[in-house]
């Protein structure tokens, strides 16, 4: 099935759900015509939709950010939250809850707004913290612009999204959201997608699996601009872009795990590419990490039992990079193991190594790179290298069931 919207068709949020909610009904294609649209609340895909747009001459604009204080203490689980005032607020707008405590993670609430009756807002699902009334509690007119939770087989193509954060005075956590967000699902496809200005995460996804996402470019965002993270499984990228970020251009989360990175490039971000806590076997190919404020890959601090290993970096161009901060072009500041770096390009500017490697790291593998302008080509102590290439298996493909086991999708 396959529906094109006019533009009168398609003349608000709300009129685009609507049409999304009917298109789920049996699965098929809703497309978007040619237009300029401001969102007041987020567009939730469904299991079986593929939302189409005409490219950068399709663009969603995020509305203004709106704050509304809670009116006291609320606790965790409740479906609705009291505020101060609910003046502004509609049936089906999209929403978090926050507060001014600095732990952020899952611990913010998305939900959407099921009933509004005085100053007393329902939500679709229970809050997901304790929120007291000395943390400065809020609800506030913050979501991602096109997001989905627990759907299967779904895609989003060929749009221009603008995060407009300059009217925007809270950010969204990428735990909980992104400019474009998944949660708990599978076999999500997002292509051709433009994305800038986003007062968080540019893509974020979590708890997913067999993800693919090619052609798209996620810049100029406050946090990561690319961020598969929470265990999610699986997921491919291909000739994506990250540029501008405050934080990472791309940002393997916890426990983000077979993963392909392939012809991306990502450029003048705080760090190139980050990989952290238990995110093991992943490949990074053909890539380009350019002009980054910190490393053009960072293997943050991640400790045993929960260290990066088992990945691949290979036939990349890592230059001029660690402009204001870090050690090297590539730097590994944890106890990471077998990690395989071959054929890449590491170019310096003379301050900092190619490769920096604490001396807890372990069995990292160096073959064929080619080093230029690098204070010094490797620092790393001889224990923390191998002269013998790792035997790992890594990235996008098929693999066995049992690893998914560790999540719940639909």
């Amino acid at each position: 099935m396959e529906r094109k919207l006019t533009l009168d068709e398609a003349g608000s949020a709300a009129q685009i759900q609507r049409e999304i909610d009917e298109i789920a009904r049996e699965g098929g294609r809703l497309v978007l015509p040619e237009m300029e649209l401001v969102l007041d609340r987020g567009l939730i895909l469904r299991s079986g939709v593929e939302l189409v747009g005409q490219g950068k001459k399709t663009a969603l604009r995020k509305g203004p950010g709106r704050i509304y204080p809670l009116s006291g203490y609320h606790n965790y689980g409740m479906c609705d939250v009291p505020l101060a005032s609910a003046v502004g607020l509609e049936v089906g707008m999209t929403v978090s809850v926050h507060d001014g405590r600095t732990h952020g993670g899952f611990y913010e609430t998305f939900a959407t707004i099921t009933w509004i009756d005085g100053d007393w807002v329902g939500l679709d699902h229970g809050i997901e913290a304790d929120y007291r009334a000395g943390d400065s509690p809020c609800l506030t007119t913050v979501y991602p612009l096109i997001f989905g939770h627990g759907i299967r087989d779904a895609a989003v193509r060929d749009l221009h999204l603008e995060g407009n954060r300059a009217e925007n005075e809270k950010s969204m956590g990428g735990c909980r959201g992104g400019a474009v967000y998944f949660a708990n699902s599978r076999g999500v496809e997002i292509t051709g997608i433009s994305e800038r200005d986003y007062f968080g995460e540019g893509l974020s996804f979590q708890m997913c699996r067999d993800v693919r996402i090619a052609d798209c470019s996620f810049d100029e965002n406050s946090g990561n601009g690319l961020h598969p993270g929470a265990g999610s499984t699986n997921a491919l990228f291909e000739n994506c872009v990250g540029v501008g970020n405050e934080k990472s251009g791309f940002f393997f989360c916890v426990r983000a795990n077979h993963i392909t990175v392939r012809g991306c490039r990502f450029e003048g971000n705080g760090s190139g590419m980050s990989i952290g806590t238990r995110d093991c076997y992943n490949s990074i190919e053909e890539c380009e990490m350019r002009g980054n404020e910190a490393a053009g890959i960072l293997v943050r601090e991640t400790p045993r039992p929960t260290e990066v290993h088992s990945c691949r970096v290979r036939n990349c161009r890592i230059e001029g990079n660690a402009r204001s901060g870090g050690r090297g072009q590539v730097e590994i500041v944890s106890d990471a193991h077998d990690l395989i770096f071959a054929g890449n390009q590491i170019v310096g500017e003379g301050q900092k190594a190619g490769v920096f490697a604490k001396p807890s790291a372990r069995e990292i593998f160096l073959e064929g790179n080619r080093f230029e302008g690098c204070e010094a080509d490797v620092s790393a102590v001889p224990e923390s290298l191998t002269a013998e290439r790792p035997e790992i298996e890594c990235g996008y493909g098929e693999w066995p069931e049992e690893i998914f086991r560790h999540l719940w999708t639909a």
